[in-house]
C-alpha cells in the first residue's frame, strides 16, 4: 500500500493547452489518494486542454487556480507534466520560470516528466543536475549544462534542491512513488 503523505501540499503547473493527459491526471489523482493536498494551476483559470501522445485530444480539466494567484512558499513540491505544446508554452512563461526558481531557491523539490524539464532549462535550473526526460530533450539538457541519463526515474539533489525526473507516461508509477517518498520525508537522493 502506498505511503500516506497527509498534509503535504503539492502544486502541479501546466499551461492551458497541449498537456499530456496522464502526466497531469495520474500524479494529481494518485497524490490526492495518498493524502496530499494537490493544487493544479495554469496561467489562466480556464479549461486546460489535455492530449494523449501530443495528437489525440483528451478531456478538458479545470485548474484550481491561476498561476498569478499562487504563492510558491505554500507548497512542498512542484510537479511539471509534459506534453510538447504544454512544456513549450511554460518554458517561455516568465511567471512559471519565476515560480520554478522560487521553489528551487527555497530548497523545495521539483518533479518534472517528459518534456517538463524544458521549463527548468529556461529557468536556468539544470546546470550541474543529472536528470532524464523524453529522449528528444536530451540535447537541450546537455546544452544547458545538465547530464542526461536514460532511466525511469532520476533523483538529484545537487545545488541544494531535489529534482525528480522521468521520461514518459510509462514511467508514471516510478515518478509518483518517488514524489511520495520525498513528501513522506524518506526519499533518498543521488549526489550527482
Amino acid at each position: 500500500m502506498p505511503e500516506s503523505v497527509s498534509g503535504a501540499r503539492v502544486l502541479i503547473l501546466t499551461s492551458n493547452s497541449g498537456v499530456e493527459h496522464d502526466e497531469l491526471i495520474v500524479p494529481r489523482d494518485e497524490l490526492r489518494a495518498r493524502g496530499a493536498d494537490v493544487t493544479h494551476a495554469a496561467p489562466k483559470n480556464e479549461a486546460v486542454h489535455t492530449y494523449r501522445h501530443d495528437l489525440e485530444p483528451a478531456e478538458a480539466v479545470q485548474p484550481d487556480a491561476a498561476l498569478d494567484d499562487i504563492d510558491p512558499s505554500e507548497f512542498d513540491l512542484l510537479v511539471v507534466p509534459g506534453g510538447t505544446v504544454n512544456a513549450d508554452k511554460l518554458r517561455t512563461d516568465t511567471a512559471a520560470q519565476q515560480l520554478a526558481r522560487a521553489m528551487a531557491s527555497a530548497g523545495r523539490p521539483i518533479a518534472a516528466i517528459c518534456h517538463g524539464p524544458w521549463l527548468l532549462i529556461d529557468a536556468g535550473l539544470v546546470a550541474g543536475k543529472t536528470l532524464t526526460s523524453y529522449h528528444s530533450v536530451h540535447t537541450d539538457i546537455s546544452n544547458a549544462g545538465g547530464a542526461w541519463v536514460d532511466e525511469p526515474v532520476v533523483r538529484c539533489d545537487h545545488r541544494g534542491w531535489l529534482l525528480i525526473t522521468s521520461r514518459s507516461p510509462a514511467d508514471l508509477p516510478d515518478f509518483v512513488d518517488a514524489a511520495t517518498e520525498v513528501l513522506a520525508g524518506r526519499g533518498e537522493t543521488s549526489p550527482a
